[in-house]
């Protein structure tokens, strides 16, 4: 049975060479995805179905492809081409990523995870409205009708309730809560949903830039202005930290960075495809042709350490804009400055998220944040909450700082008071 197989190959007398190594290095090459695949099947990270199990039938179908075109030994060895650098920038650069010797990985991902933004002209990323999707995670995540995260109210529900607005990014978005367990929902709960309807703006990746974008044009929601607005912020400015002649609006970096954060790009940007070189094609050319470009790039520098004055100056004066435009509306002004989770912030490595700074060295930066928003919040007579940071533990968050279900619901017991005394 195998013997007419061997000679196609050309690995029976007489050998055919130009045959045999293409086909050899073509069985070579699947033998090393099959231990690749089941690598990661033993860590759990690859599930049937998934883009990443495609993936891998992406390659088993190039190679066996490869090996039955072996009597044209050129376009054979082109396929083999291309499965090679196909295996070696996916698997290769997981493999580094998993190590902290690369910052992202051109594999696709284990599980897909829905489109949950869409472009936007001024904000370059919003919520789509109506949507409800499950995480990569299993959490259960609702947009409503207005674009923000959560449930629409019913018909008339509004009718003798205040809108209380919360803003942020994601930590306000909360993406490590399921629907009901943000703590803008435990908020809401706590203030009585009788009487208050809560209204979560937060977006990842948002800014103080996009918040105050956010006030000026988007603040009224199912036809309400709020009562008062809550700011959880500090975090996301933080990230343009040590950026050389920093453009005053974050439009040289993190603005367009967002459109490739919660993947808007039409291609390229941080899509993945089955093939890691057609990704890198399509990177390549969304860098260059794509009209959404980055004017600074400061991932590759060295980081910094200690303040960064220019930095500070632009979020007191986008806190300060803000609090003028809502005290124009009688709208009530909150601000909260930004918990992280310590336990996870300790080391000389960088996350990813803040291009220039240390762990070690995000807590102070945000600690000098928060004084700059409870001074600036005193002084423009608005309401600082300041949370203490010793009331949690690394089991209040899922990572770096974004609440668990348990936290979020401790952070909204912790404001509660304050916005009850505000927003009356």
């Amino acid at each position: 049975m195998f013997k007419p197989i061997l000679a196609y190959a050309g690995l029976r007398r007489p050998y055919r060479f130009e045959r045999a190594i293409p086909a050899l290095l073509a069985l070579l090459l699947l033998f090393v995805a099959g231990v690749a695949a089941a690598w990661l099947a033993a860590v759990d990270e690859l599930t049937a179905g998934g883009p990443r199990a495609v993936y891998f039938l992406y390659l088993l179908a190039l190679l066996v492809l490869a090996i039955a075109l072996v009597r044209w030994p050129r376009l054979a060895a082109a396929l083999l081409v291309l499965a090679l650098v196909d295996l070696a920038w996916g698997v290769g650069s997981h493999v580094l990523q998993r190590t902290g010797n690369a910052d992202t990985s051109l594999l696709p991902p284990d599980v897909a995870e829905p489109e949950r933004f869409q472009w936007h002209a001024l904000l370059q990323a919003v919520p789509i409205p109506s949507l409800q999707v499950t995480s990569p995670t299993g959490l259960a995540i609702s947009h409503t009708s207005e674009g923000t995260r959560g449930r629409d109210p019913a018909p008339g529900a509004l009718d003798g309730r205040s809108i209380v607005a919360t803003f942020g990014g994601s930590t306000t978005y909360d993406i490590g809560a399921g629907e009901g367990d943000t703590w803008s929902d435990r908020l809401g709960e706590a203030l009585g949903s009788d009487r208050v309807f809560v209204v979560n703006h937060g977006v990842p990746g948002y800014t103080t830039v996009e918040h105050l974008i956010q006030t000026a044009f988007y603040q009224a929601k199912f036809g309400k202005l709020p009562r008062c607005a809550i700011y959880y912020v500090g975090w996301n400015d933080l990230r343009n930290a040590h950026i050389p002649n920093l453009d005053p609006g974050y439009a040289d970096f993190h603005l367009p960075s967002q459109v490739d954060s919660l993947k808007v790009r039409r291609i390229g940007g941080s899509h993945v495809t089955v093939s890691p070189l057609l990704t890198m094609l399509a990177r390549v050319v969304s860098a260059n042709a794509d009209t959404v470009r980055y004017f600074s790039d400061p991932y590759g520098r060295e980081p910094v350490s200690g303040s960064d004055p220019a930095l500070e100056a632009l979020y007191e004066r986008n806190i300060r804009s803000i609090s003028a435009i809502n005290r124009a509306r009688g709208v009530a002004t909150i601000w909260v400055g930004q918990l992280l989770n310590r336990e996870r912030l300790q080391g000389d490595g960088r996350y990813g998220w803040l291009p220039l700074v240390r762990d070690r060295d995000l807590w102070p930066l945000q600690q000098r944040f928060n004084a700059i928003l409870e001074r600036t919040a005193k002084d423009l007579g608005d309401v600082y909450v300041g949370v203490p940071p010793d009331s949690f533990t690394g089991a209040d968050f899922v990572d770096n700082g974004h609440f668990s279900a348990g936290g979020a619901r401790r952070f909204a017991e912790r404001l509660a008071p304050a916005a009850r005394e505000a927003c009356r």
